[in-house]
């Protein structure tokens, strides 16, 4: 098909289109019984009008030859200027055999000609149509953009590496197990689904109650159905992850990837203002995301996963975060969709504050606690399951556990104990997991000893999660040899909470000046809250940030044995990084 044929084609669709609407809202003046059917078609038949107006747009524009070429786009046509021309066809029968009635009778005697079942086929078809030549024009673009001449230079584009979903530094993350979460995750992908509901959803609550797990199972299903356009994990101590200068940057080209309609307009904005990554967070936010996003026609929803917004530095970037993305609600032509994760801290609420009526929010405490314990001991039942497979596939015989290890008894307890928190099951089941320790058995045996104690006033939960695997450090003695292992852990791991990004045990141990192997064996025993690489010169990483919170909150001092004074630690730390520049700092260091 030449671009001659192609823009006529589509002309003939919107013509076709304007005549239908036209014919609805005729019969939706006469016809009484059948109106919810009318403006059914009518909505429908709008949108694929608003479509094919795009698609005019692009055909004349200059990469228009090479899109009309496709015989795909061709097919899509022909099949819906045949659908439109039987439906008016019809409608305009029947239209002039009523007018005629009802001159002759004097009064209303127009039916519509379209019984619900014929109209539920009528309308599916109609999309049908309508996705196969969307489709069509997007394999187009597709090859188009591949043009070595229409490739956007991403060089200029800097992002995060490792903050999206699907990245290596997510990939071992948990995503919600089959069977948990089931409400929730429904309540999130009908709210994706409703193009009346507000353009962000803010799922909040306070650490260590899965949030970030649900992101991820979010964002692995859109991706799963193509309605991902971008995610964005926060990460505090872990570079750009934590901060908020590069997030549109990142966001708009994962977006420019999944999106190819996108790629002129953030190519324009580049070319315009090659700086733009660096401007404000307004410019980038408009001129990377808003503007080109404003621009294109999509009848699907783009749904983009921010989490962990209250890792990221800056009260008043993260305000400014929440203030950009609500500018999606204002967008006509494509249905955006944003799902943020946060804690309820002061900075995100002041933010969302200011945008109300712009976002759907839910607080994870205010699911109800039977529904969060069932989750966690279907959690806790599949894994402590796999554990025990996997230790009676190495133990022999007279040491194995048994087949129902553990009784549901004990999967219930260990559920009581953990609600609503899901990070207690995660690290209860690593600490069990923990052969450096003991059997499976015993250590799940010391994890039930601070059942009582778990529902005692002032033992919260992040003690019943914490205490059972650091208590192993000192055995319970109150003597020196304790007083010394206890200084030895903050020591140690003091540098692991503080720092702003995380080091290995290579350049940790330089820094505090101990020998690498000391340092490792002081950590060895913390793998259930500690990752641990077995490579000394990769970073040490908390498997979650309320460990840290369990370590330094003030309001433990003199309750928590293992707290570590920030304060001290930090002053430690910079006479430490003072020391090693006057050991190893020097004139012309680079020896020019």
């Amino acid at each position: 098909m030449d671009g001659l044929a192609a823009a006529a084609s589509v002309i003939a669709v919107i013509e076709l289109t304007a005549k239908l609407i036209s014919l609805c809202l005729e019969y939706s003046s006469a016809v009484e019984n059948a109106k919810a059917n009318i403006e059914r078609l009518r909505k429908d038949t709008e949108i694929l009008k608003l479509t094919a107006e795009g698609a005019q747009k692009l055909l004349q524009g200059p990469h228009g030859p090479r899109l009309a070429l496709s015989q795909n786009v061709d097919k899509a046509l022909v099949d819906i200027r045949l659908q439109l021309n039987e439906i008016n066809t019809t409608l305009e029968a029947k239209l002039g055999k009523g007018q005629k009635l009802m001159r002759r009778i004097g009064f209303r005697a127009l039916k519509w000609p379209f019984e619900s079942k014929d109209m539920d086929k009528i309308i599916a078809n109609l999309k049908r149509g309508q996705d196969s030549f969307t489709a069509a024009l997007q394999i187009d673009q597709t090859a188009e953009i591949l043009d070595i001449h229409s490739k956007i230079d991403l060089a200029n584009l800097p992002h995060v590496s490792g903050a999206a979903f699907d990245s290596h530094a997510e990939e071992t993350n948990a995503r919600c197990l089959d069977g948990t979460r089931t409400e929730l995750l429904l309540q999130i992908r009908e709210w994706a689904n409703d193009p009346q509901a507000e353009s962000i959803f803010w799922l909040n609550g306070m650490a260590g109650t899965g949030k970030s797990t649900i992101s991820r199972t979010v964002a692995t299903s859109f991706a799963k159905d193509g309605l991902l356009g971008a995610s964005f994990f926060f990460k505090r101590g872990e570079g750009d992850r934590g901060k908020a200068g590069l997030v549109f940057p990142t966001i708009a080209r994962q977006l420019v990837h999944k999106i190819p309609a996108l790629v002129p307009s953030v190519r324009e904005a580049i070319g315009a203002d090659l700086d733009i990554p660096k401007k404000a967070l307004r410019d980038q936010f408009e001129k990377l995301i808003l503007e080109p996003i404003g621009r294109i026609d999509r009848t699907t929803a783009i749904v983009i996963v921010v989490d962990a917004l209250d890792e990221c530095d800056g009260d008043k970037d993260v305000e400014t975060i929440i203030a950009q993305l609500s500018r999606a609600n204002d967008l006509r032509s494509v249905r955006v969709k944003i799902l943020i994760t946060s804690r309820p801290e002061l900075p995100i609420r002041l933010g969302f504050k200011n945008v109300q009526g712009k976002y759907q929010g839910l607080a994870l405490h205010q699911i109800p606690e039977p529904v969060v314990e069932k989750d966690i001991s279907t959690f806790l039942g599949y894994r402590l399951a796999q554990i025990r497979n996997k230790y009676n596939g190495q133990a022999p015989d007279c040491f194995q556990l048994p087949p129902d290890w553990p009784d549901k008894d004990v999967i219930r307890t260990l559920a009581q104990m953990a609600v609503p928190l899901f990070i207690f099951a995660a690290t209860v089941c690593r600490f069990v997991d923990d052969k450096r320790w003991s059997n499976p058995g015993d250590q799940l045996k010391k994890v039930l000893q601070y059942q009582a104690k778990t529902f005692e006033s002032g033992f919260d939960k992040l003690d019943a999660t914490y205490l059972p695997i650091l208590d192993q450090l000192t055995g319970g003695r109150k003597d020196a040899q304790n007083s010394r292992i206890l200084t030895e852990f903050r020591d140690a791991v003091g540098p692991i909470v503080l720092l702003a990004e995380p080091l290995s045990v290579s350049s940790l141990a330089r820094l505090l000046n101990i020998p690498p192997a000391a340092l490792y064996g002081k950590l060895n025993s913390l793998h259930s809250v500690l990752d641990i690489p077995s490579d000394i010169d990769a970073p040490i990483r908390l498997f979650h940030l309320s460990f840290r919170d369990f370590l330094v909150d003030p309001a433990k001092r003199t309750t928590n044995d293992f707290w570590i004074d920030e304060t001290k630690y930090h002053n430690i730390l910079a006479e430490r990084c003072i020391q090693l520049m006057q050991q190893h700092l020097k004139k012309d260091i680079c020896g020019l």
